[in-house]
């Protein structure tokens, strides 16, 4: 249970179709203090398309009425696109591969934040919590590879940053984070973990309890599945 919310509160998992975000919301609606829980991905209704601010603004002003939201999960992302996986060296990289990590997984997570922050609910706690990946760390870069995806990550880390900054002049009690899921079972992974990968379901609780357990810092924070701090 989210405990540190209000009783009765409300939740929004963006990319609930995905392995984490089913999980997330499935844990969300188990919770007796959790008043509504809305699941959106692109084939809900409203759906959302993260390459199109047009989709994200509708499907935003459709949920108007729904909020406003005290926790809200952005569970997008995609280590895969067009059926090709991580370079692992420079010689591999392409310009529209490198800009389509980047839309997918920067981009459009900041654009979510443009027009979702403003339905959290004003004068009390609130919690947007985006998954982010280790991989985006700079300062823990020690085996290089994997360009797209980490330089994705480490964009979506410094925008959510920048924007906690502000969600704080105007939502003290709000609460930012970066999430690191661990290894998890998914599509999106499965080609790269072995079979002591964490089952969604295990990953979206223990990933709940640490933002349940985080304070308002006027800042983002980069933290894992097991509550750790990690440098970004």
């Amino acid at each position: 249970m989210m405990n540190s919310l209000p009783e009765g509160y409300r939740a929004l998992v963006i990319g609930a179709r995905g392995a984490i975000g089913s999980a997330l919301l499935l844990q969300l609606q188990n919770d007796p203090r959790c008043a509504a829980v809305k699941g959106v991905s692109r084939d809900s209704s409203p759906g959302l398309d993260l390459l199109s601010e047009t989709s994200i603004s509708d499907c935003a002003r459709d949920l108007a009425s729904q909020g406003p939201f005290h926790l809200v999960l952005d569970a997008t992302g995609a280590l895969t696109l067009n059926g090709r996986g991580p370079e692992k060296r420079l010689d591999e990289l392409e310009a529209t591969h490198l800009l389509s990590a980047m839309h997918l997984n920067a981009v459009g997570p900041s654009l979510l934040l443009k027009h979702l922050v403003p339905l959290l609910a004003p004068g009390q706690r609130v919690i947007w919590g985006k998954l982010s990946a280790r991989v985006g760390s700079i300062e823990d870069n020690h085996k290089g590879g994997w360009y797209g995806y980490r330089s994705a990550k480490a964009a979506l880390n410094m925008l959510l940053q920048t924007a906690a900054i502000e969600i704080a002049r105007r939502r003290p009690l709000a609460v930012v984070a970066a999430l690191q899921p661990g290894t998890v079972q998914s599509p999106l992974s499965q080609p790269f973990v072995g079979s002591d990968a964490l089952p969604p379901e295990q990953a979206a609780q223990r990933l709940l309890a640490v933002l349940d357990a985080l304070l308002p810092t006027g800042r983002a924070q980069f933290v894992d599945h097991l509550g750790q701090h990690l440098a970004w």
